[in-house]
Formats: structure tokens, C-alpha cells, sequence
């Protein structure tokens, strides 16, 4: 006797995620199934069927996320308190369990199915598809009648059973056979590999597959069949169940059906059309193929002398290319032009789209110009060929190639290198330390300073400095000494905002400017300016005593060398084992304009009594630029001088005096930061000994009270590690 139940599904309220089911059969999938599962869910179903029947469960589709143990995404099957099952994954491992084909069978008359999945689901697992049953009479184990059984999945329930297909696959109207959709797919390669599905396992029922392979024009498409060929036939009648087909050009090849492989299939067409029905019966393996197409050929092309080919084969057909290059130390030429490399394509005309080119020698031709420089060859012919070398020599002993770069190479591109810089040219830039207007000889004492000629000191750097962090706002000015295009070296103290208590901070650079190649101080406007881009004031200066009294400043933007703009030298940096430099009774020249009179002398710059970019007067003993020759005072003398009038004056080793015992206005000459420069007698250049730093506390011009100023040879190093 048979019982008729129909389902009944009652659903909870959402929040608790619970569906009870209530019928003799159903199923039940993970939600959005067949699409990927949703994160974060926690869902249970609870099963039961009237009593007297037990509840037999088991998963058509299972595709979750693998963990160990399942800790992540799993389906749990419990019943009467006992847990049935717990998968997750998709294939069976030592440490998760899937549920395949087994079959679950409730104790009694209910159980419950709880699936969970966790925060995320990257790989986009598609779920599960689960069916339940009450267990009556099962007509799926029933296989004595062929046309009962379903082709996949087989569903009992109460009075019948039911078909359902694997993941993949559609049921056929006949509610029996699974079928595919295997139409649509176009193949533009040159070549591929197709096959009927699943091969070389069964192929689907029921199924009509059209595949169209579809190269460029001007190709013809070549199909080979695999010797495996196995298609359901009859032995009196042609492919009357299943059949491949072939379309090509107008022409229809086959049916062909049976276990003899079709073989080679030349068609005459770009566009093939592959047919391939099956009726809703039958074990076949199926069958694969690859196909090829091939193009009109293109002749051989010949390798031009000196030159190179790629890709060589044996024979070129519609579309291939071919990439003409030379060997090294020649150059490719086509029709007039210098190229890396040269194409040409096989057409469908089987004709080359161009003539071949040409691979000459290198020749680099003549270097580059560079002012103020010649060119002299390595080769006594003057040849620019490969290989050969030139190099720039600077005309005049005042100017020297920069970064002492000066020979070339024709190289394999065609231009003349250097190993260093490449294609760069070298520059001829004024060397450090000569003035475009040579000094008069130093022969004996310019008392009070002479005026100078412009360019004599075309190192000599205006530094006018307006202090706006202080209330009330603060402006002075000082002097430096130009390094490169780029720094300009002066003392610290110019450069330090005057606070009252001895910490150091620099003034803002935007508060400087910089006035470069001046002269006359009524014609500023004439001169070169500049901002500041950076300040270093030297990390040990002490402002109660001024040691260390040195500082670099960088340029906002590069000053190009002239005439009355040029750099000074730095001198030898001051070793342990040798004597201080500069030496005792040499004599060197500072440059000024004399506007820091007595307050220079004592170690503060002079205050402007209006804005240095006007017009106004500064407050200069002179309008024009004045020099001196002062002799460098011995350590011993330099230090008791000061003694003498005060303990609290320190003359250390990183500064020396220089002037005269009797004194004199000269010695108060230079302005504050402003270089003390000693000529090299070897090179006739102008190194920076000195920086102008303090002096006092007499007015200056007194009787045996010097100048002092920072001796740069003890600061080299740390300069060079800025510049």
C-alpha cells in the first residue's frame, strides 16, 4: 500500500534562518544556486516525512570551500541528536569529506541539514544541490526495464521517480536524457583543438553542437580528425542516430559516424562550420580534431650582406613577417633613412610588402660642437667610422672641461660616447680661481683699500638678509664666496637670526637674496640675483664665541659663469701631520665694499637702513668694490693680541687674524662672511683661506687689533659632503 504526501515547505521567521520541509520528496540547495553562495551564512533545514518512513538524503552537486576539518564552509546532516555527515570541499582529502554518492538515511522520521559559510568566498565555490526522500519503494535500484532509467541523476519517490542532470548539463524535453548547449563558440585562431564533450568519455544525449572555426581571409582552413573516432552508427543504414558534419565554402563533407576516423579534410574556405548531432541513446566515446590553416607563400627572402634575419624558416606564407637587422657595427638604410630595423609581411598576393634594405658601416660623422673647445681625432685621416675616437680640448688655460670628461667613441649607434655620460657633451666652464682681470702684483701695502676693476674678484657675493620672524623685523646684509653655480660659501653668523640666547637658528631662505657679478652698489640692478634654496650652517657654531663661525648656501636656481661671475678654489683640506694653513706672514686680499666698519670688526653684520633691492644707500664707505692685501698674523701673536685685552676672547685653531700690528682702516675692509682669498703660486689660482668673522673690541683700525677669520682648510671636508 502506498501513501500519497505532496510537500509542504513552512518557513520561519527570516532572522532565525530556519525552513522546515514537510513533503515525501523535495530538495534543497545552497542559496543562489548554481551561482556562488553568498558570505556569511548560516542556514538550516529540518526534514521530516510522516511516521512509519525514514528520511534518505543525498547530494546531487557539492562544491564548497576546502578547509581543514571543515572549519570554514561546511553541510551538517543531524538527526536524533547524532551527526550524520559533515562535508565541505569538492573532492575527497585526509581532512574533509565530501558526500559523493553516498546516501544518508535518517534513524526515524526527520533530520536537519545546517549549512554555514564563513566571511568570504573568493573563488566563487558554486554550493551544493541536496534531495530528499521518504523511503517507500525505490524504482531507481529497478533496472530491469531500459527506458525507466534516467541518463544522469535518478530521483525515487513515493508512487515515482524522477531525472535530474549533472551540474552542466539541461534535461531533455523527454525528461529522461541530458543534453548540452554546445553552439555558439567561435574559433578565430590560426589553429586549435576541438572535441565532442567530455571526450573521450560518453558524449551528451539529446544534444545538437555547432562549432565554427573562422580565420582571416586569404586562409585556408585544413581539419584533421584524431585516430579515435567513435560515433553511434547503423550497420545498414548511414548516421541515421548520430553524425559529424563539415560546412565549408558551400560544400557539405559527411555525415560521418562509425569508428573509422574521417582522417585529413582539406578545405578551400577561411570559414568552417562543424556539425555534430546525437539522438537520446547510445555509450559513445566521441571523437577530437585539430585543424591549421595555411596562406599563399611568400619567396624565400635573401639576407642582405652585413645583415641579419629573423625568424628563418623554410618557407613563408600570407601574414608571416620577417625583421631585418645588421651586425653590429653597421647601420640599416632603406630608401634613405637610418632605421633600428626593418619589416616586411608576407600579403595574400603571396607577394613581400617591401624590398629588401641595405647595412652600411657606422659613421658617426662630425662631433658636436662645444664652445670654447677643439676637437682633436685619434686617427691621423680624421675618420668618423666605428671605433674611432675624438677628443674636446678647452682653448684657454682660464677654463677647464667640466667633470675632466674629454674623450669619444664612434659607438654601434652612430653617435659619438663617452663611457661616463653617453651622448653628453662636455661644457668648458671657467676654472675656480681665476679672475677674468688679473691682480696687480702684491708687492707692498695698498693702504686703505683700492677700488677694483670689475672681474678682479668675480667670486665676491652680496648677501642682503631680512629677518621677518623677529618683531620688530630685522634686515642686515653680508658677504660670501661663490663655490659652483649652484653654493656659495660665507660665516654662519650672517646667516643666523639674532635671538638673545645662544641657540642657533638660520633666517628663512626666502629672506635672502643674493646679488652675484657686482660692482658698483649704485647699479645693483645691473647685477645677477638670486634666491635661496637651502641653508647649512655648520652643526658646531658657537655663537657666544664664534668657532666653527662657516655656513653654505645653495642657490634657488643655477648662475651661469662670465666675465664678473666665476667661482674661487677651496684649498687642501688640513691634514693632523701638516702645519696650519693659511701660514704665518702670507699675504692674501678680502674684498669689500667697507660697509661693515666697526660692526663687522666686532662680529655683527652691518644693519641696511633700507630695502637692498632699492636704490638707497647701504651705508658703504665705497660704491665701487675695494681690496686690500692683509699679511695672515702668527697663531701665537693672534691669540695673546686678544688675551691681552680680555680672557673671554678664544682664539681657536679653526680661526686665524690677519692685518697689521699698527693697525690701520684697512684691516676693517671686508664684510662679514666675505672670502680671504691667497694665490696658488704653482697654479696662479685663488683659493678661499678665510672667511671674515669677528674682531675687537676697539674700534677697528686700533693699534694691534686684528681681523679673525675662520680657517676654511678645516672645513673642507664637511663642505664637500654638501657641494
Amino acid at each position: 500500500m502506498r501513501f500519497f504526501f505532496f510537500p509542504l515547505l513552512v518557513c520561519v521567521a527570516a532572522d532565525s534562518r530556519l525552513l522546515s520541509l514537510s513533503g515525501m520528496f523535495g530538495s534543497l540547495t545552497s542559496p543562489n544556486f548554481p551561482e556562488p553562495y553568498p558570505e556569511e551564512t548560516d542556514l538550516r533545514w529540518n526534514v521530516s516525512v510522516p511516521h512509519g518512513f525514514h528520511v534518505r538524503l543525498y547530494f546531487s552537486h557539492f562544491d564548497l570551500e576546502p578547509s581543514y576539518l571543515c572549519e570554514y564552509d561546511y553541510v551538517k546532516v543531524e538527526a536524533e541528536g547524532e551527526v550524520l555527515g559533515l562535508f565541505c570541499g569538492k573532492e575527497e582529502t585526509d581532512t574533509e569529506v565530501v558526500p559523493a554518492q553516498q546516501v544518508i538515511s535518517s534513524p526515524r522520521n526527520s533530520l536537519s541539514v545546517w549549512f554555514f559559510s564563513d566571511f568570504s568566498n573568493e573563488e566563487r565555490f558554486s554550493g551544493f544541490m541536496a534531495h530528499y526522500s521518504a523511503v517507500d519503494v525505490d524504482e531507481c535500484s529497478d533496472r530491469d526495464n531500459e527506458d525507466l532509467l534516467c541518463d544522469h541523476l535518478c530521483h525515487n519517490y513515493v508512487g515515482g521517480y524522477y531525472c535530474s542532470c549533472r551540474y552542466g548539463y539541461l534535461l531533455h524535453t523527454d525528461n529522461r536524457t541530458c543534453r548540452v548547449e554546445c553552439s555558439g563558440a567561435v574559433f578565430r585562431e590560426r589553429s586549435g583543438i576541438l572535441s565532442s564533450v567530455d571526450f573521450p568519455a560518453p558524449y551528451p544525449k539529446s544534444s545538437e553542437c555547432l562549432y565554427r572555426i573562422e580565420v582571416e581571409p586569404g586562409f585556408r582552413v585544413h581539419i584533421q580528425f584524431g585516430p579515435t573516432f567513435d560515433v553511434e552508427d547503423h550497420p545498414n543504414v548511414s548516421c541515421p542516430y548520430d553524425y559529424v558534419k563539415i560546412l565549408a565554402g558551400g560544400r557539405e563533407l559527411g555525415p560521418f559516424c562509425g569508428t573509422v576516423s574521417p582522417g585529413l579534410i582539406e578545405t578551400d574556405s577561411n570559414s568552417v562550420i562543424v556539425v555534430f548531432h546525437s539522438d537520446n541513446s547510445g555509450e559513445n566515446a566521441g571523437w577530437s580534431l585539430s585543424y591549421s590553416s595555411t596562406g599563399s607563400q611568400c619567396p624565400v627572402p635573401q639576407t642582405p650582406a652585413n645583415g641579419l634575419l629573423r625568424p628563418v624558416q623554410t618557407f613563408y606564407s600570407f601574414q608571416d613577417h620577417v625583421l631585418f637587422t645588421c651586425e653590429p657595427g653597421y647601420r640599416l638604410i632603406k630608401d634613405g633613412q637610418y632605421l633600428d630595423h626593418y619589416q616586411v609581411d608576407c600579403g595574400s598576393d603571396g607577394l613581400w610588402s617591401g624590398t629588401l634594405p641595405l647595412c652600411q658601416l657606422v659613421d658617426c660623422g662630425s662631433p658636436k660642437v662645444v664652445d670654447m673647445a677643439d676637437v682633436v681625432f685619434g686617427n691621423h685621416d680624421n675618420s668618423t667610422l666605428l671605433g674611432s675616437t675624438v677628443r674636446y680640448v678647452c682653448r684657454k688655460e682660464t677654463v677647464q672641461l667640466h667633470n675632466n670628461i674629454s674623450s669619444y667613441r664612434c659607438a654601434h649607434s652612430g653617435e659619438w660616447t663617452n663611457t661616463e655620460v653617453g651622448t653628453k657633451l662636455p661644457s668648458c666652464k671657467p676654472a675656480c680661481g681665476w679672475p677674468s682681470r688679473s691682480l696687480p702684483p702684491l708687492v707692498k701695502r695698498i693702504v686703505g683699500g683700492r677700488s677694483s676693476e670689475p672681474g678682479q674678484f668675480p667670486w665676491q657675493v652680496l648677501l642682503s638678509v631680512e629677518d621677518l620672524s623677529r618683531v620688530p623685523e630685522d634686515r642686515w646684509f653680508g658677504s660670501g664666496a661663490l663655490l659652483s653655480e649652484s653654493w656659495v660659501l660665507t660665516a654662519a653668523h650672517v646667516l643666523r637670526s639674532r635671538r638673545r640666547d645662544p641657540t642657533v637658528v638660520p633666517v628663512a631662505p626666502e629672506h635672502i637674496k643674493v646679488y652675484l657679478g657686482l660692482h658698483d652698489t649704485r647699479d645693483r640692478r645691473l647685477a645677477t640675483t638670486r634666491s635661496v634654496d637651502r641653508i647649512f650652517l655648520h652643526p658646531d657654531f658657537q655663537p657666544n664665541n664664534y668657532n666653527n663661525d662657516i655656513a653654505l648656501l645653495k642657490l634657488g636656481e643655477q648662475v651661469e659663469f662670465n666675465q664678473v661671475i666665476r667661482p674661487v678654489c677651496l684649498p687642501p683640506p688640513h691634514s693632523q701631520d701638516s702645519p696650519l694653513t693659511p701660514l704665518p706672514n702670507s699675504l692674501g686680499m678680502i674684498a669689500g665694499w667697507g660697509v661693515s666698519t666697526a660692526n663687522a670688526s666686532a662680529g655683527n653684520p652691518p644693519t641696511l637702513t633700507s630695502d637692498p633691492g632699492a636704490d638707497a644707500d647701504l651705508g658703504v664707505a665705497s660704491n665701487l668694490l675695494q681690496y686690500v692685501k692683509l699679511p695672515v698674523v702668527p697663531q701665537d701673536e693672534c691669540q695673546a693680541s686678544y688675551t691681552s685685552r680680555s680672557v673671554s676672547y678664544n682664539i681657536t685653531d679653526n680661526m686665524f687674524c690677519a692685518g697689521f700690528f699698527e693697525g690701520g682702516r684697512d684691516t676693517c675692509l671686508g664684510d662679514s662672511g666675505g672670502a680671504f682669498v691667497v694665490e696658488d703660486r704653482a697654479s696662479r689660482r685663488w683659493a678661499v683661506f678665510g672667511l671674515v668673522s669677528w674682531g675687537g673690541p676697539e674700534e677697528c683700525g686700533s693699534q694691534r687689533v686684528y681681523g679673525v677669520y675662520t680657517r676654511v682648510a678645516r672645513y673642507v671636508e664637511w663642505i664637500q659632503s654638501h657641494v
